[in-house]
């Protein structure tokens, strides 16, 4: 992807105005308190068990707290921060960083989830903490990366935080917000349908201090980094990726009540046990910076039986390395692009550049992985069904040639004839567009392994933005409509639910090849 899009994503929520019930935390650091109630969900190695689930369903039947969202960011500096972990195991200490203006301000964890429409929930609220303003940022030059390198302000342990997607929120006293997403993963994924979280591609689009991947001094591309710290807070709101391509997808499973387990691209990069038995797995709709590591481990569990969804466009993209930066290991996300041959790595290194995997040296389109190849944006275009009858449409009402306005985009994806791709692969949506000027496809495509995995990927970057399309948290939402909204939601239930179950090249109607008939023609 190669600009901005989007904004604030969720299902709508009710109000929720009853006062928060804290209790002393029993391992909670930083003179933190805890919501009475708070638990660890089971995080073994093996098939959920009956205690699991109950936990599982009793998280899903808390109150929420709907007050959890950012009101104002406020001016430059107001407040902000960054944690030196990306993800967690329950129980595990982090360290905060935080810079502000006021004079004190107060740290909240909520978990992100259905909670009868409120979306979160509060597990932790610190006591005040002093506030400071800290150093400005610091610029490698050498790869002109940006790091805070602040001093840590507080140790929190997670201890009673459930497995889930977390917004911590800063509140200062002067009434601004910063949020600062973590992750508390499952130690195992047995017989869970896995939601692989996305932190690489959130930090590749970091603006904060001035360059990301994409822009450098000035705006410009020449002038970008070559390598990306998570040492430093995210621009914005803080989690603007998470909040646009995840967090609705997050929150509907959560609502269907599946057993899940929570995960990052980071963490698959280091584990490669990290999907063992698991039912499925779920890449959520910005997905696209990826280790080797990642891939490998992946598609090694594609091949054992795991089915792989891809709830966007432009996942599995580029190739990165991972390295270690001040407060730890893979804390630095290298990927010099159309610059690899300066990467001084590949001194040593010559089959490992960090360029698009599609690219030599050790080609290897996402296609093979993900059934479908990127192509282009930006686009804007409706999408259109060509298999009504597959199951994954079951109970949208749809008929061959439906059309749904504005889903299509603004980055897409298509199966490409004479690329490797994975057969029987079936094109369940073929949506005519025009990007830059010259006419082409987004596909929906599924395929099965004979692990009896079955692969789903959307072919368009606004899947998950679409599950909130013509609620009141639309905002402009590309102008997709409720109706739109409906078909996403009931197609992405039917997904969940069926890799939730297990390898789907068992439990459903294998894959009819229809590659060939769809793009008979040459022109297309």
């Amino acid at each position: 992807m190669k600009h901005r899009e989007g904004q604030d994503a969720g299902i709508p929520g009710r109000l929720d105005r009853r006062l928060f019930l804290a209790a002393a935390a029993s391992g909670a650091m930083a003179g933190g308190v805890a919501v009475t109630g708070c638990h660890s969900s089971g995080t073994g190695g093996s098939t959920p068990s009956g205690a699991d689930r109950r936990a599982e369903k009793g998280e899903n039947a808390r109150t929420g707290n709907s007050d959890w969202r950012v009101r104002s960011v406020g001016p430059p500096g107001a407040i902000e921060g960054y944690t030196d972990k990306v993800s967690v195991l329950p129980g595990e200490e982090f360290g905060l960083y935080v810079s502000t203006t006021a004079p004190a301000f107060r740290v909240s964890a909520y978990r992100v989830g259905w909670y009868d429409g409120a979306q979160a929930r509060l597990v932790w609220r610190s006591h005040r903490v002093a506030g400071s303003v800290q150093s400005r940022p610091r610029l490698i030059r050498a790869t002109r990366t940006v790091r805070a390198d602040w001093r840590r302000t507080l140790p929190i342990r997670t201890s009673g935080w459930p497995e889930g997607a977390y917004l911590l929120r800063l509140d200062s006293e002067d009434d601004h917000q910063h949020y600062v997403p973590l992750i508390v993963r499952s130690a195992g994924a047995a017989g869970r349908l896995v939601l692989m979280h996305a932190p690489a591609t959130w930090q590749a689009y970091n603006l904060w201090g001035g360059y990301s991947l994409y822009q450098g001094e000035n705006g410009a591309y020449g002038t970008r980094s070559l390598a990306v710290s998570f040492d430093r807070p995210y621009d914005s709101n803080g989690a603007e990726k998470f909040m646009v391509y995840e967090r609705a997808a997050v929150v509907l499973a959560e609502r269907l009540g599946l057993p899940l387990a929570y995960t990052t691209g980071l963490d698959v990069h280091r584990d490669p046990g990290i999907f063992h038995n698991a039912a499925g797995a779920v890449s959520l709709g910005h997905d696209e910076y990826w280790t080797p590591q990642q891939r490998a481990h992946v598609t090694r569990a594609r091949d054992t039986g795991t089915n792989v969804a891809f709830l966007g466009a432009n996942a599995c993209f580029r190739r990165v390395r991972l390295e270690p930066d001040a407060t730890g290991a893979d804390r630095t996300v290298v990927c010099y692009k159309t610059d690899y041959l300066n990467d001084p790595y590949l001194a040593d290194h010559p089959d490992m550049p960090t360029n698009d995997f599609r690219q030599p040296p050790g080609a290897s389109p996402e296609s093979s992985l993900t059934g479908v190849l990127y192509e282009g944006y930006p686009v804007d275009a409706p999408y259109v069904v060509r298999r009504s009858d597959h199951w994954i449409f079951e109970g949208t009402g749809v008929k061959r040639g439906a059309s749904f306005d504005h889903l299509v985009g603004v980055e897409y994806d298509r199966v490409t004839p004479g690329m490797p791709t994975p057969a029987p692969v079936e094109i369940i949506a073929h949506s005519p567009l025009v990007c830059k000027g010259r006419p082409s496809y987004s596909d929906s495509a599924y395929y099965t392994v004979p692990s009896g995995a079955g692969v789903f990927a959307s072919g368009t970057m606004r899947w998950v933005e679409a599950l909130m399309a013509g609620t009141r948290e639309n905002g402009r939402n590309h102008g997709m409509d409720a109706r739109t909204g409906a078909f996403v939601t009931r197609s992405t239930e039917n997904l969940l639910r069926a890799f939730a179950a297990g390898p789907c090249g068992r439990n459903k109607p294998k894959p009819r090849d229809d590659v060939r008939d769809v793009y008979a023609s040459a022109s297309q």
